[in-house]
């Protein structure tokens, strides 16, 4: 067995001389902890400076001494040192400012630890606003104490990280050096609490559902496996809640949502993560029509109401986002967006022709029926082009195991899923109450993932069991919280809107880091 003395060797033998040195200050900081100075825990800040420049913003130059003894913390990024005084910049989480460290005027402990200070510390001072002769919001510090030792130096002090893949992997890092990483991901709070308080005014039941799933369900998906031992049992990471949700249906919930995490056994991409955050939410006695209803007054809410814009931009793309959206059918965008009549994309053999030369397997093209084949060729060749918000309805009853078949076209269902810059964002139907119909559509996915298909379902006999017990006509849609994200703040890619994206497993060895 490995000896704690042994890892801890093995990490710190390969210290650069940097850190080496700062080790050594840090220990010059311990002598001074045990003499009440260094380290001190019960100082905190009263302000941040986002707060003071709010007060002071308009502070003439002259007025050093003249405002109350502020306390303010943060970590620092920049030191100017011209020996007796010195200028920080320090980060305090709201923004960047700047302490004026002069011997004289700071205490003799605080200037102490001053000359003790590295770039990458976390420091409190006290003291008086000014304006420096450029103009600069400063606070003149009368008291200063390193709170934390950074020992392992940050990256270029203006830069920061520029390696995509070390930003993910050291968010840490990332959020301390660039602030407007902070400012997406701030705003993805914002977006998440406005979206949970939108439903709250409405009335609906935020409620939690099993994360671990007897039987996979609930969207078309290949599921991530794990195993109960006291059960001996094997369970999925859910793929989606729905079926949870309607359950309380049943129970006479009438309006229930669920933000929370799914998981999806597939690739990375610039928008898929395996694990990734959504909304869905139920409403009886409601259709898909009101939900598109819904749907256009949140969009647009969070433009108004978060972004507090009505266009935003992705990328050179301008999107409106101000009501009412464009809408049609899948037939049409298809039809539309390859050449083809409204006749051609009901028979199978023209939508086989489009899909030749796609990077589809030709096993599970000739395995699909009409409803499939549309859906692959919308895929194919329509969706990228839907930039400005769109709902596509009429989704083939093929392609929807969980949807109600509309009335006069039984070959279709009352569905539509909503898109913005190209991208799925919602996906919202008429919920399938009938427990004969679920019951054979579920039979079908059945034999489809006896036959290979490995996003498809099993049959749910207890959600069959619950419909039968009756549930009232109902509404339902899911949102993708992160794509949904990336489109509001103009995100490349899915892990810039995620705090800790997954990655590939990162090794340790000779103390440098190396992934799989």
């Amino acid at each position: 067995m490995t000896s704690k003395e042994t890892h801890v060797k093995r990490w710190t033998e390969h210290f650069s001389e940097q850190m080496l040195v700062r080790l050594e200050k840090r220990g010059k900081l311990e002598d001074l902890k045990l003499q009440g100075g260094a380290y001190k825990n019960h100082l905190k800040p009263d302000s941040t400076f986002t707060h003071l420049s709010n007060l002071y913003g308009a502070l003439e130059k002259e007025a050093i001494g003249q405002t109350p003894d502020f306390k303010v913390s943060g970590r620092v990024l920049m030191v100017r040192d011209f020996g007796k005084a010195a200028f920080l910049t320090c980060d305090d989480g709201t923004q960047r400012f700047q302490l004026y460290v002069k011997k004289d005027i700071c205490s003799e402990q605080g200037f102490s630890q001053y000359k003790l200070l590295d770039y990458g510390d976390i420091v409190w001072a006290s003291g008086d606003v000014f304006k420096t002769n450029k103009g600069e919001l400063s606070l003149n510090c009368k008291d200063f104490s390193i709170l934390s030792k950074s020992i392992r130096p940050l990256p270029e002090k203006f830069h920061g990280l520029t390696d995509a893949e070390l930003r993910y992997r050291m968010r840490y890092v990332d959020l301390a050096m660039n602030p407007e990483v902070r400012d997406t991901l701030k705003l993805r709070s914002q977006i998440v609490r406005y979206i949970r308080e939108y439903f709250y005014a409405k009335d609906f039941l935020e409620v939690e559902t099993p994360m671990m799933h007897s039987i996979a369900g609930g969207a078309a998906a290949r599921p991530f496996k794990t195993h109960h031992n006291a059960l001996d049992m094997e369970l999925h990471m859910r793929i989606a809640p729905e079926l949870h949700l309607k359950r309380l249906i049943v129970g006479g919930f009438n309006k229930v949502f669920e933000m929370n995490r799914c998981f999806r056994n597939e690739g990375l991409s610039l928008k898929h993560n395996p694990e990734f955050t959504s909304i869905e939410f139920y409403w009886a006695y409601a259709n898909f029509e009101d939900l598109i209803q819904l749907t256009e007054d949140l969009i647009s809410g969070l433009g108004r109401d978060v972004v507090k814009k009505e266009e935003i931009t992705f990328g050179e793309r301008t999107i409106s986002l101000k009501p009412p959206y464009a809408r049609m059918t899948m037939r049409e965008a298809v039809a539309k967006h390859t050449n083809s009549t409204m006749e051609q994309v009901m028979q199978m053999s023209h939508l086989k022709s489009l899909l030749k030369g796609c990077e589809i397997d030709p096993k599970t093209i000739n395995a699909a029926g009409w409803g499939k084949l549309l859906t692959m060729c919308f895929e194919e060749f329509a969706e990228k082009h839907l930039i400005q918000p769109t709902f596509i309805t009429e989704y083939p009853t093929e392609v929807s195991p969980l949807s109600r078949r509309n009335d006069l076209h039984p070959e279709f269902v009352d569905r539509f899923e909503f898109f913005m810059n190209g991208w799925e964002i919602g996906n919202a139907f008429s919920e399938l109450n009938n427990p004969t119909d679920q019951l054979d559509r579920f039979a079908d996915q059945a034999m489809a993932k006896e036959a290979g298909d490995d996003e498809a379902c099993d049959v749910d006999y207890d959600f069959v069991r619950a419909l039968e017990y009756g549930m009232p006509p109902t509404a339902g849609q899911g949102i993708g919280i992160d794509r949904l994200v990336m489109v509001l703040t103009d995100s490349a890619t899915i892990r810039d809107v995620i705090l800790f994206p997954l990655l590939k497993k990162e090794h340790f060895g000779a103390h440098e880091a190396t992934e799989e």
